[in-house]
């Protein structure tokens, strides 16, 4: 049993707290080798090194036709000596003559260029054999690919910590990788804390409200790519609390519980937590979000092979407290568990359209929409509701503007922008 301090006296600095959770998700990595065909949204552990140019030989990036440059100088039509579609391999091309040639075929040895079928006509001699007439001339290496212009032989093509995308497992495939060897994926057991909560579908008596935040947070997860265990809402007492985390820790490597935090009677997250294991982040310098907990517990029996102890993540009750600090610190340090070296989200410097007065001690992230007026820069501007129970004005925003404490804000300042994009 442990407890927060020396944080316990003050707000700790948001910056902090995500440099504390990263260092502790980076102890927890361990890989796996996996097919290619799986590794989309995965995170590489070592560093890929390409087994072969890319293309391995110079191809024609066009149909058309493969000549010597030096034969269209004298302007006399040239008989067509073999014909090249992708995948075959050419015969070195016959001084004098052109070979008919198709994208992603092979350049034929003595072949400089490749002139498109569109530039081309076609007539025939005495024989009726073809004869190329070139109508406009093409110079050294015109319409040809070289061997190796995507990627060269031995180049790390990506390094170890990155997120593989579904370009990037085109690029692999391409170099023939088969398979990777990448961070295990975390199983999260998600739980939610409070007598007041209701599945939707249910009818609501009088102080009941829906769980909103269990389908934000499976959703924002399934989006990383991760297994969910939805444990469901656990009642607010300390016995239920603990037999929920205990039910939690045999089956996951990470928990994410939202309510219960706070130091109110029926919170019995923290303590429950503190009883069972250690409380190492409580209470942060963070609006939205100031009461969010971070903790582990030991592996229950029945963990399996596990030898860490399983993270705990106690997120606000408020839906965008719990939005924010999933977004900023939880989703963070499951990436950084899968091994990622730039976990957190990419940030833009955008300029404000809004006046505010000084922030107070805490970090702000504020809801904002992007807006531009004809012939500007985009500018940022606040929803008009900043509060935390409000919802609709995350589905409403285009991303989180951050105030630094003890800042005001003036139109046209540059602030850090966390835009949403793909990630909600």
């Amino acid at each position: 049993m442990t407890d927060p301090a020396p944080h316990g006296i003050g707000l700790m600095p948001m910056e902090t707290a995500l440099k504390a959770l990263l260092a502790v998700a980076g102890t927890h990595v361990s890989g796996e080798t996996i097919p290619l065909g799986e590794a989309d949204g995965r995170v590489l552990l070592d560093d890929v090194y390409a087994a072969r140019d890319v293309p391995p030989w110079a191809n024609s990036a066009m149909d058309g036709y493969a000549i010597n440059v030096a034969d269209q100088q004298s302007g006399t039509p040239l008989p067509i000596s073999q014909r090249i579609p992708a995948g075959t391999a050419p015969k070195p091309l016959q001084y004098g003559t052109a070979a008919r040639i198709f994208t992603g075929a092979p350049i034929p040895e003595g072949a400089d260029a490749v002139v498109i079928q569109e530039n081309c006509d076609l007539t025939q001699n005495d024989q009726k054999e073809p004869l190329l007439v070139i109508k406009q001339a093409v110079v050294g290496r015109e319409n040809i690919r070289e061997q190796g212009a995507d990627v060269r032989y031995r180049s790390v093509i990506f390094k170890a910590g990155h997120r593989l995308r579904p370009a990037d497992l085109g690029v692999l495939a391409a170099t023939g990788v088969a398979s990777v060897h990448v961070g295990k994926k975390p199983v999260v057991a998600l739980l939610s804390s409070g007598d007041e909560l209701v599945a939707p579908g249910k009818e609501l008596a009088p102080g009941q409200i829906y769980n909103s935040n269990a389908f934000v947070l499976k959703a924002l997860l399934a989006r990383i790519g991760l297994q969910v265990l939805d444990l469901g809402a656990m009642a607010d007492t300390r016995h239920e609390t603990e037999r929920k985390l205990s039910r939690a820790a045999a089956q996951a490597d990470c928990i994410i519980s939202t309510g219960g935090v706070s130091a109110g009677e029926e919170d019995h997250v923290r303590a429950a937590l503190q009883g069972m294991g250690e409380l190492d982040i409580w209470k942060l310098a963070l609006k939205p979000g100031k009461p969010f907990a971070f903790g582990r517990l030991p592996a229950e029996k029945g963990a399996g092979e596990r030898k860490h102890d399983v993270l705990f993540f106690g997120l606000p009750g408020n839906p965008v407290s719990a939005f924010v600090t999933f977004l900023t610190l939880v989703r963070p340090t499951l990436l950084a568990f899968m091994g990622a070296s730039e976990p957190a989200l990419k940030e833009l410097l955008m300029p404000a359209g809004f006046d505010a007065p000084e922030s107070g001690s805490r970090q702000e992230y504020l809801r904002v929409s992007v807006f531009q007026a004809e012939n500007a820069l985009p500018y940022l501007m606040p929803l008009r509701d900043q509060s935390s129970g409000v919802l609709s004005s995350v589905a409403q925003a285009d991303g989180l503007a951050i105030v630094p404490p003890h800042t005001s804000v003036a139109s046209g300042q540059l602030l850090r922008f966390l835009p949403f994009g793909d990630i909600v």
